[in-house]
C-alpha cells in the first residue's frame, strides 16, 4: 500500500464491531479514527488500534476533516441513521461510506432526498451479512494475529452461562465496555 496512509473512520467504535474493525484496520496498515461518546474509552480504542480517537457529540465531520482535510477514504456507519449525514461529510469524493449498524436504534430517514444527504462523488453502500459470508480463512488467520498478539480486540466482561440474562443486559446498556465473553 505504498503512497499516503488510508484512513478508515468507524462511527461506533467502542463498539464489539467497532473494535474488531479497528484490529483488522490496523493489521492493514490503515490509519484508524473511530468515535465514542465517552472519553474515558479512549484507552480502550487505542489498545485496539485506533490512531485517533474522535468524541461523538453528534457532530463529527469537521473535526475528522481536522485530522484528514481531505476526508477519509471510507468509513463504517455503525450508529445509525440518525448521524450518516454527518458521517457522509466526513468522507473524501471517490471514498464510501459502509452503513451497517444501528446502534441508535432509529431505522430511517425522514424526508431523505440523496442530492442533498450524499456529497458529490461519495458512495453509500449497505451490508446486513451473516457470520457465514466470512470466509473461514479470514477469520482464522484474524484469530491467528489475535493469538500472536498482533490485533487485540479488548474484553470488557467475562459472564458465565448462568449469568447470560445479566450479559444480554450490559449488552443493551452498552456498559460491556470491551467485547463481552461468555463462558460455557
Amino acid at each position: 500500500m505504498g503512497g499516503r496512509p488510508i484512513p478508515l473512520l468507524i462511527r461506533g467504535g467502542t463498539s464489539s464491531i467497532g473494535l474488531a474493525l479497528a484490529a483488522l484496520g490496523r493489521l492493514q496498515g490503515l490509519t484508524v479514527l473511530a468515535t465514542t461518546r465517552s472519553a474515558d474509552r479512549t484507552p480502550m480504542l487505542e489498545s485496539a488500534g485506533v490512531h485517533h480517537v474522535v468524541i461523538d457529540d453528534g457532530e463529527i465531520a469537521d473535526r475528522v476533516r481536522a485530522i484528514v482535510p481531505d476526508g477519509v477514504d471510507g468509513a463504517v456507519e455503525l450508529v445509525g441513521t440518525n448521524v450518516i449525514g454527518d458521517t457522509l461529510r466526513a468522507v473524501r469524493p471517490g471514498g464510501t461510506v459502509c452503513f451497517t449498524g444501528m446502534l441508535s436504534d432509529e431505522w430511517s430517514i425522514p424526508d431523505f432526498y440523496p442530492m442533498d444527504w450524499i456529497p458529490n462523488g461519495v458512495r453509500l453502500t449497505a451490508y446486513s451479512g451473516e457470520a457465514a459470508d466470512l470466509p473461514a480463512s479470514v477469520l482464522q488467520a484474524f484469530l491467528d494475529h489475535v493469538h500472536r498478539g498482533r490485533a487485540r480486540v479488548p474484553v470488557g466482561r467475562v459472564y458465565h452461562l448462568d449469568d447470560i440474562v445479566q450479559a444480554h443486559r450490559d449488552m443493551e446498556a452498552g456498559v460491556v465496555g470491551g467485547k463481552g465473553v461468555v463462558l460455557l
